[in-house]
C-alpha cells in the first residue's frame, strides 16, 4: 500500500502544477478575448435597434399613433471566469475498496465563463426632450448641413417648410392631410438648384456685417469712456448724419453665391422664376422668416434674399412618414388617412417624396429579404430596401440629426435596468 501511495504522490506532484498553469494561462487572456468577442456584437445590436426604433416611430406617425423612444443610457457587461483543478483517485482493478488503496490518480480541470450584461433604458419623454422635438432647426444648422457633402435638395426638402413662401408640402409636416399639398413648384426649384450645385456654380458663404444693438442714442448720452468700454468688449459706437450714436458689433451673415457665368443658364432662370428672385443677381442674403406671408400678387418679385422657414425634427419625421407605402386595406378601412387630389382621387405621396424617402410594406411571416432596416406594425413589415440609396441616405441624416438634437439627460420616468442571466 505504501508503494502505491508513494507512486500516486509523485504523480500528483507532477500533474497538479500543470493544471494550475493551464488554468492561470486561460484566465490571463479571458478579459481581452471576452471584449474581442462581444464589443462589436453590442455595437451592432445597439445600432440596429436604434434604427428600428426610429423607423417604427416614423410608421407610427403615418398612422396617427404617438411616437415613443427609449435611450440606452448604459451597458454594464460583467464577464466572469471560473476554474477548478483536482485529483480524483483511480482505484485498482481488483476492486478491493476496503483497504483504501489506489494505484493512480486522474487530474480534472473545470473551466467556466459567464457574461452578465445590464442594460439601462431611459424613457425620452421629459420637458427638454419634447421642447427639442418641437423646436425648428436654426438657420445656422441648415447652412451647416447644406455646406457639407449632403445634397442641397435633400437638406432643403427635408428641413424647409418653404423658401420665399414657396411651399414645400407644408401641410405634410403634421398628421396626414385629407387634401393634396402644394409642392410642385418647390420641387422644380430644388431640382434646378441641385443641378447648379452638381456643376459647382453655387456655394454657401458668409460675410461680416455691422449689426445695430438697440435704438440710436443722442450725442450727449455717449461719453468717451463709453466708446472705450465698448471697444474693450468687441462693440463699437457709430454716429449717423444726425450725430446720434448706435451701438454695433460685427456678425457673420450667411449668403448664397452663384457663379456669374451661370446667371443665364436654364437652371438658374428656373430658380429665379420659382423663388421670385431678382434676375442677374449672383449674391443673395440668407434670412429666416423675414418676409411677409400675405402680400399682393407680384408685390414681392425680384427678391435679393433667400428667406427660409425651417422644420423641427418632429415635423421632418411627419413629412417623411408620407413616403410609406401604406397597404390599400389600411387606407380603405380608415386606419390610415387617405389623401385625395383636386379631382377626388387618391393622392400618390411618392410625387412629393420621390428620390428622398420611401418605406415599402409587405405582409409576410419573416423579415423581408434585402431590407436595410425593417419593423413589424399591425401585422405588416415596413422596410427600407438595401438597394434604395436615396432613402438610406435620408434615413442616415435623420438618425444623425436625431442624436444631435435630442441627446440629453434622461426623463423623469423610471430608469429601466435589465440584468440578464449568464450564458
Amino acid at each position: 500500500m505504501s508503494s502505491a501511495i508513494s507512486r500516486a504522490s509523485r504523480l500528483a506532484a507532477r500533474v497538479l502544477p500543470c493544471c494550475v498553469l493551464l488554468a492561470a494561462g486561460g484566465c490571463a487572456n479571458f478579459g481581452p478575448e471576452a471584449l474581442m468577442q462581444t464589443r462589436l456584437q453590442y455595437n451592432e445590436v445597439v445600432k440596429s435597434t436604434t434604427e428600428e426604433q426610429l423607423l417604427l416611430n416614423i410608421v407610427r406617425l403615418r398612422y396617427g399613433d404617438t411616437p415613443s423612444s427609449l435611450a440606452i443610457s448604459a451597458i454594464a457587461a460583467q464577464f466572469e471566469r471560473t476554474q477548478a483543478a483536482q485529483l480524483t483517485p483511480f482505484f485498482a482493478a481488483t476492486g478491493d475498496l476496503s483497504r483504501g488503496s489506489y494505484a493512480a490518480v486522474l487530474p480534472q480541470l473545470q473551466v467556466g465563463g459567464a457574461d452578465r450584461p445590464t442594460f439601462s433604458l431611459t424613457p425620452l419623454d421629459d420637458q427638454e426632450f419634447t421642447r427639442k422635438l418641437f423646436t425648428p432647426l436654426p438657420l445656422d444648422g441648415i447652412i451647416y448641413l447644406a455646406k457639407t457633402t449632403w445634397p442641397i435638395s435633400t437638406v432643403f426638402r427635408l428641413y424647409l417648410e418653404n423658401l420665399n413662401w414657396v411651399s414645400n408640402a407644408e401641410s405634410a409636416s403634421g398628421p396626414t392631410p385629407k387634401a393634396e399639398p402644394a409642392y410642385a413648384a418647390f420641387l422644380r426649384g430644388m431640382e434646378a438648384l441641385q443641378a447648379l450645385q452638381d456643376r459647382g456654380v453655387v456655394v454657401f458663404g458668409s460675410e461680416e456685417t455691422d449689426e445695430a444693438l438697440g435704438s440710436p442714442l443722442p450725442a450727449s448720452a455717449v461719453r468717451a469712456a463709453d466708446l472705450i468700454e465698448a471697444a474693450k468688449n468687441g462693440y463699437e459706437y457709430r454716429s449717423d448724419e444726425q450725430g446720434r450714436w448706435t451701438l454695433t458689433h460685427k456678425v457673420q451673415k450667411p449668403v448664397l453665391l452663384f457663379d456669374p457665368r451661370a446667371a443665364n443658364s436654364a437652371d438658374m432662370q428656373e430658380v429665379v422664376r420659382v423663388f421670385r428672385l431678382k434676375p442677374g443677381t449672383t449674391r443673395f442674403a440668407i434670412t429666416q422668416e423675414t418676409l411677409q406671408p400675405f402680400v399682393a400678387a407680384g408685390q414681392e418679385e425680384g427678391l435679393t434674399n433667400v428667406d427660409l422657414e425651417t422644420r423641427s425634427l418632429l415635423q421632418a419625421l411627419y413629412f417623411v412618414a408620407h413616403g410609406i407605402d401604406v397597404p390599400a386595406e389600411h387606407l380603405a378601412s380608415g386606419i390610415a388617412t387617405q389623401t385625395l387630389d383636386a379631382g377626388g382621387r387618391p393622392f400618390d405621396w411618392q410625387r412629393v417624396t420621390r428620390g428622398l424617402f420611401r418605406v415599402r410594406s409587405v405582409q409576410a411571416a419573416e423579415r423581408p429579404p434585402g431590407a436595410h432596416v425593417a419593423v413589424q406594425f399591425k401585422g405588416w413589415w415596413y422596410y427600407i430596401a438595401e438597394t434604395d440609396a436615396d432613402s438610406k441616405s435620408t434615413f442616415s441624416l435623420l438618425m444623425e440629426l436625431g442624436r444631435l438634437e435630442l441627446t440629453g439627460k434622461g426623463g423623469p420616468g423610471p430608469l429601466l435596468t435589465l440584468p440578464l442571466g449568464g450564458r
